[in-house]
């Protein structure tokens, strides 16, 4: 029977099947960090079974929080650190070597298209973009994870969307899921995989493909994924050309994920970026979004650039196009946030550091801080965002603020201008 690509990972890992549709599945990798971790380690250790399934498939950072900001905090990490000592787990990154999650566990190697991946944090759907299944549990399932290895899903279907098209001017990867969200509303994937193809997905990058993946939770996606293809196996490369004999035979291999011809999707949706603008949230939830053009002038107090969704070295460029030789404006706090220490020490070799600096940034150490208002960027009531993160709940960068989400070439203008712009309007350099 023909398969899609999810369905494919769910026969391939399937331990058991308790009941009508519910699949408990092996697990690859569970990953962990320091804001939902300690409350499942604290929680086995009371049980008796301060044990892990296999230390070299658990992946730890600390990421939210770093360094810690208070007591609560510390005592998260201090919990983390002792947990991986005892259970000798080698794959731990902690202050000078840490970087946000879902961005520094790829950048490791440490996921394969066909793969199966938890982590407490909604947004492991980003690793989707190599062809796995990936997604954010709770505490209860992480703790099963941890200790035995499998997780429980309820059999997933599949939306599938295609974009094709030509992407505009100053149109990227994260416009297309911003697009797509409005399209599918915040709850129009739940329970489901949202399987990105087309012609411009095959395009994109795994970095852009990443921000496609990471956002499908906020359209209530269970995980995002993509066909794993050469992109993919360049960007792997360095982690399993001992595998393979060359790119070609780990392109062949990586195919035998791919959704068969004729396998049966949720809903087909088609969308054509070719007239796309560069899109921009204006509410409290990620699918109300409109065009720049029809919310440019709204004024902001900070530009936030970096997250999993928007930290990676290719929105760093992207940003540095618009902000070379140029200065934000005086009422506007810049903030940008390398993803992880790699993508900081590239960006600073290309001089992009040294491009947002001049241009009135701070350059934080790689966190999610800011995301999440834990630290690094707090809002103050009445404050607004201009946002390259991946969620505008009320409250959400701090109590009393509001979020706007948008690319990093839309936040980099809004902080030229001190109000919501419109890149299409500004000439950029081209940097490597």
């Amino acid at each position: 029977m023909a398969q899609t690509l999810a369905e494919k990972i769910f026969r391939s890992h399937l331990r058991d099947e308790p009941f009508p549709g519910t699949k408990v599945l092996d697990i690859d990798v569970v990953m962990c960090h320091e804001i939902t971790t300690p409350i499942a380690i604290n929680d086995l250790v009371a049980r008796g079974m301060d044990r892990v399934f296999n230390p070299d498939k658990i992946k730890v950072v600390i990421d939210h929080v770093t360094p810690a900001k208070d007591t609560k905090t510390a005592l998260q990490g201090k919990i983390l650190r002792d947990w991986t000592r005892r259970q000798k787990i080698r794959d731990f990154f902690d202050i000078g070597s840490n970087g946000v999650c879902h961005a520094i566990f790829p950048e490791k190697g440490f996921i394969r298209p066909g793969y199966t991946v938890i982590m407490g944090d909604s947004h492991t759907c980003t690793h989707g973009a190599f062809g796995a299944f990936a997604a954010g549990v709770g505490t209860t399932d992480l703790e099963v994870g941890i200790l035995k290895g499998v997780c429980a899903f309820r059999e997933p279907k599949t939306i599938r969307v295609n974009v094709n098209g030509t992407l505009p001017e100053a149109v990227y990867a994260k416009d297309v899921i911003l697009r797509i969200i409005k399209e599918l509303t915040v709850k129009g994937a739940t329970d489901c995989v949202i399987e990105f193809q087309g012609s411009v997905v095959k395009k994109m990058s795994m970095e852009s493909r990443m921000t496609l993946c990471n956002m499908a939770i906020e359209a209530g996606g269970t995980s995002g994924i993509c066909m794993p293809d050469k992109v993919t196996v360049d960007y792997l490369w360095p982690f399993i050309s001992t595998e393979y004999a060359d790119k070609k035979a780990a392109v062949a291999d990586f195919k035998k994920w791919w959704s068969d011809k004729g396998c049966r999707y949720e809903k087909v949706i088609d969308l054509d970026v070719s007239g796309l603008e560069p899109q921009v949230t204006v509410g409290f939830k990620p699918d109300e979004v409109k065009n720049v053009s029809e919310v440019a002038g709204t004024q902001v107090d900070q530009v936030y650039i970096g997250s999993c969704t928007n930290g990676r070295l290719e929105d760093l460029r992207i940003a540095a196009q618009y902000l070379k030789g140029k200065t934000i404006a005086p009422t506007i706090r810049g903030i940008v946030s390398p993803a992880t220490p790699k993508v900081f020490r590239d960006a600073d070799k290309l001089g992009y550091i040294r491009i947002f600096m001049d241009a009135g940034f701070c350059v934080t150490n790689p966190t999610c801080g800011a995301c999440l208002g834990m630290s690094s960027g707090v809002l103050a009531p009445g404050e607004v965002c201009a946002s390259t993160t991946n969620r505008n709940f009320n409250g959400r960068m701090g109590k009393g603020g509001m979020v706007h989400l948008m690319s990093p070439a839309v936040a980099a203008v809004t902080a030229l201008e001190g109000r919501v712009a419109d890149p299409r309007k500004f000439s950029k350099e081209r940097l490597k």
